[in-house]
């Protein structure tokens, strides 16, 4: 037999199941915004939950117990790591560009000011402000994981990488009560709708990277990583600072300039 060291994968059916997922997901986001019933959506969210599961269930067996993932395999990973954050990279971006495209030279429909007449902007040496030191913080605790992993440091790995994910779920929470305080909608003007479109997708990249830092942490204690042998925690890690780099443009752009 001719061993290689690709992985050749076995047919799956998560990206069908998952692609069906997305799509009551869709339907029914937009039929409850219509004012239909949420429950297309419920089931499209369910969907899509127990297929990342699922799929995350086989990745981790087949890089922790089938060894399936070599070092080819594992560059392959980060390569495709690498690119995701690219295309996330791009994805904000767009979002940048327009506010910058309606703050930069406002139109007479907004009043030519900025922000518009009549929006009152948040305090940026609030909220934001300590949200800001929270997920700086979280950077800081998620290096200090890594390197305590690089050294063969169970216990100080799990207790950073506990302390990452408490000051993910602080930050969702603190984004959560500055959205109840805010004097304005995303149906107010193209400041409101760029405003939360950006920090909104910002706020559900940090439940996402918690989510994976969550099942990192799992994994950890389960010690399925090894000082040499551990991508599923450094694409976590990657993400997390990824997640903390758009937050700091987010902030100088629309928090403290914008304001």
């Amino acid at each position: 037999m001719i061993r290689n060291p690709f992985h050749l994968v076995e047919f799956s059916p998560w990206p069908l199941v998952g692609s069906m997922g997305a799509f009551c997901l869709t339907v029914g986001l937009a039929s409850w915004f219509h004012g239909y019933s949420f429950y297309l959506y419920t089931l499209g969210l369910l969907i899509i939950l127990i297929t990342m599961l699922q799929w995350w269930r086989d990745v981790i067996r087949e890089g922790t117990f089938q060894g399936y993932h070599t070092w080819k395999v594992n560059q392959g990973l980060r390569w495709g790591m690498i690119l995701f954050i690219t295309s996330e990279v791009l994805f904000f971006f767009a979002f940048f560009w327009a506010y910058f495209h309606s703050s930069l030279a406002p139109s007479p429909e907004i009043g030519m000011n900025w922000p518009p007449t009549g929006i009152q902007p948040l305090n940026p040496f609030q909220v934001p402000l300590l949200n800001t030191a929270v997920l700086l913080a979280s950077g800081v605790s998620v290096t200090w994981a890594h390197h305590s992993l690089l050294q063969g440091n169970w216990k100080n790995t799990n207790y950073a990488l506990g302390v990452t994910i408490i000051l993910g779920i602080y930050f969702t929470f603190l984004q959560g009560m500055e959205y109840l305080e805010t004097s304005f909608t995303i149906a107010d003007s193209c400041y409101g709708s760029t405003f939360f479109v950006a920090t909104g997708f910002h706020g559900l990249h940090v439940l996402i990277g918690s989510s994976f830092l969550l099942v990192t942490l799992m994994r950890n204690i389960l010690y399925h990583f090894s000082a040499n042998h551990h991508f599923g925690f450094e694409a976590a890690a990657w993400y997390w600072h990824f997640v903390d780099v758009v937050w700091l443009f987010l902030y100088i752009s629309i928090y403290w300039w914008g304001s």
